[in-house]
């Protein structure tokens, strides 16, 4: 036999992880991996897609039951749960969540993915635990960022809070869920960014506070990328590693729509 499932799990994951949600959620660990799939969600279609490149193991950043930890008992009823769990079962897909592993390395995977998206490498003034700051050589306008940022990232639309016209250098950066003021607002301190960079969060936090800002004539702005848009380089990272670690055995990146459309 070849490189087994928990082969690639032993690839990415070093050591315990303590109250992880990660883990084989589907397939055994002692098959062999003939083919890897790697997206940001098992989504419907992600499994369908993964199934037809012929791979037998698809690893993903977030779970597929619609929680980060296990799913309501009333899901467990619903048709598009079980409808899900047949397609899994019935192709014989193993599912590897690889959530906390990535996030918990340093510096985080998913952060320092979407930072060489944007090539930002060379700009990164400090890592926080949950967070980043980037400090630009040159000022650019908000509107410029914005325009960089949807090219560099392949999305159509971001969500913005400020004057378009707000020259912006320095960067407070976080992904995924983590766009919080617990998260954000300590970035203030010493220096406050000019721009925040989140994947999502509460929109009364800091969306509410750069509104806040800029009413009160200071130099701020926000800019809302989606957790799937923050997300997808990191993953797309880890399957470049992961391609680059196994010898011989095909690795996919899959990709998909935006989850919203605009109307």
């Amino acid at each position: 036999m070849g490189i087994t499932i928990q082969n690639v799990i032993d690839l990415m994951v070093k050591g315990p992880i303590p109250n992880t949600v990660d883990g084989l959620l589907a397939g055994n660990p002692e098959d062999e991996a003939k083919a890897i799939a790697v997206a940001f969600m098992p989504s419907q279609y992600v499994i369908e897609e993964a199934i037809a490149r012929g791979a037998n193991l698809l690893i993903t950043h977030e779970g597929p039951h619609y929680a980060h930890r296990d799913p309501m008992e009333v899901l467990k009823q619903d048709s598009v749960f079980v409808d899900k769990n047949k397609t899994i079962r019935q192709s014989g897909l193993a599912i590897y969540r690889n959530h906390d592993s990535v996030h918990r390395v340093q510096p985080d995977l998913i952060t320092a993915g979407l930072i060489e998206h944007l090539d930002w490498n060379n700009d990164v003034a400090e890592v926080r635990e949950h967070a980043s700051i980037v400090a630009l050589p040159a000022a650019k306008t908000l509107a410029e960022i914005v325009q960089d940022v949807k090219e560099k990232l392949g999305i159509e639309y971001v969500r913005v809070v400020g004057d378009p016209s707000t020259l912006c250098q320095r960067i407070g950066l976080s992904v995924g869920y983590r766009g919080s003021a617990s998260v954000m607002l300590p970035l203030t301190q010493p220096e406050p960014p000019d721009l925040f960079i989140i994947g999502e969060g509460m929109e009364w936090e800091i969306p509410a506070y750069v509104t806040d800002a800029v009413q009160q004539g200071k130099r701020r702005a926000l800019i809302v990328l989606g957790h799937a848009e923050s997300e997808v380089p990191g993953m797309k990272l880890l399957a470049d590693q992961l391609s680059s670690g196994l010898d011989g055995v095909p690795v996919y990146f899959i990709c998909e729509k935006p989850l919203f459309q605009l109307m």
